[in-house]
């Protein structure tokens, strides 16, 4: 059994459930199993993009943000639900739970996947055995398809996973990666996008091999530091460890809309930013952060979309100070065409308590005559420990952890309030 387990090395599982969204509504409504389902967004208000889809939507050729319409055209029969984040939260809370029933190191990183390191777990068998029972016991359970790639890092487990849908086992070691992952198109790899890929292709880098094997110079004045990140990658190398607390760091929160129709109206578009910054408020103030950075997103009709930031004075949360700095932000950068879509992105976040406001000429006064409370918080917080008294925050808080479960994947929904 040890043989399973290198002392030197580590095992990493990575599950990623099948079809996420549309598995948890045949889940729930088995009536629904083996039909073309696709889970979109308001067709009225063109914002039906196809979130996911049906393995047997997909024969099809129904795919992930294919537009509404057309998939209509190449299934007829295709059934259309909203999407219910309420119940896929809950599911994916089920999953982990039993993820978490194998091993303390686990580490999800969406609503519908997540990393394990089982590296002390040859008492419960070996790799394949652990995998094999989590797959069995997440479909008994939840009546849920998983996938789960096993292998000695993140990277490699996260390719592996990806090679047998759904319902599938992969293993995927360092020795397999020139037969199974170098021949493959460089724009295959996980973490390389369009984008990335074109950039590469234009220094002759094609194929995955291509990349392990580049100079890093040439690399680097493509990509920058990415590059070389990513030809590690392409070696098999990855020395991220599985962070069970990954999830409670927040780098940004945002919102944005698909306008119900085209628009050059400023007021309408000024109201717009206004709601949005209202709910990037919203969410800031839940999660107990503040954003030093503000960021805009402009999809004009033509469908060329354009983000714009600014590094603010000071750390905000409130819907005004948000709307100002997007409302500046926006009024600089618009051209006058007409819009699509609109977005609102607070960046940079940091956790309230720690905010430290950039004095100036006109805020010093103001603030010196807090000054002597802010001298008696302190005091207390340092004979007492901080959390038995916040500037500007409840006395009492939620459990970090529970409170934050249920807001830590909003990256990963389709936001529609």
């Amino acid at each position: 059994m040890n043989s399973y387990y290198p002392k030197k090395g580590r095992v990493i599982l990575h599950v990623d459930m099948n079809s996420f969204y549309a598995s948890v509504e045949m889940a729930f409504d088995p009536t629904l199993k083996g039909k073309p389902l696709a889970i979109a967004g308001n067709p009225e208000e063109r914002k039906g993009i196809i979130v996911t889809c049906s393995y047997e939507a997909r024969k099809f050729g129904v795919r992930t943000t294919m537009p509404l319409w057309e998939a209509k055209k190449l299934c007829s029969q295709l059934i259309i639900m909203r999407p219910n984040f309420d119940r896929y939260r809950a599911a994916s809370k089920g999953m982990f739970d039993i993820l978490r029933q194998y091993s303390d190191l686990v580490e999800p990183v969406s609503i519908d996947e997540g990393y394990m390191d089982i590296s002390e777990g040859a008492e419960m068998g070996t790799p394949i055995e652990i995998a094999q029972s989590i797959q069995n016991q997440i479909e008994r359970e939840l009546d849920l398809p998983c996938s789960i790639g096993i292998a000695p890092n993140k990277f490699l487990a996260k390719t592996a996973s990806d090679m047998k849908k759904p319902m599938g086992i992969t293993v995927l070691r360092k020795r397999d990666i020139p037969q199974i992952l170098w021949p493959r198109d460089v724009v295959e790899m996980h973490g390389i996008g369009q984008k990335t890929a074109q950039k590469l292709y234009t220094i002759g880098v094609k194929t995955i091999s291509d990349l392990a094997h580049k100079e890093d110079l040439q690399l680097k004045s493509t990509l920058g530091i990415n590059g070389i990140r990513l030809k590690k990658r392409a070696n098999g190398e990855d020395t991220r460890p599985v962070d069970p607390d990954s999830i409670y760091d927040f780098k940004s929160v945002g919102n944005s809309t698909t306008l119900p129709k085209d628009s050059t109206n400023q007021k309408e578009l000024l109201n717009v930013i206004h709601t949005l910054s209202t709910k990037v408020a919203s969410r800031l103030k839940n999660k107990g952060m503040m954003a030093t950075t503000i960021q805009v997103m402009i999809r004009f009709k033509n469908r060329k979309t354009i983000t714009r930031s600014k590094k603010v004075k000071n750390p905000v949360q409130l819907d005004q100070s948000i709307f100002e700095e997007a409302k500046q932000l926006f009024l600089k950068h618009w051209n006058g065409d007409s819009i699509r879509l609109l977005g609102v992105t607070g960046q940079d976040l940091i956790e309230k308590e720690d905010a430290v406001e950039q004095l100036d000429l006109f805020s010093y006064e103001k603030a010196a005559e807090k000054e002597p409370l802010y001298d008696t918080i302190s005091r207390l917080q340092k004979k007492y420990g901080k959390k038995m008294i916040k500037k500007g925050m409840a006395q009492s808080e939620p459990n970090k952890r529970e409170n934050q479960y249920d807001t830590s994947f909003n990256k990963d929904f389709l936001r529609e309030d």
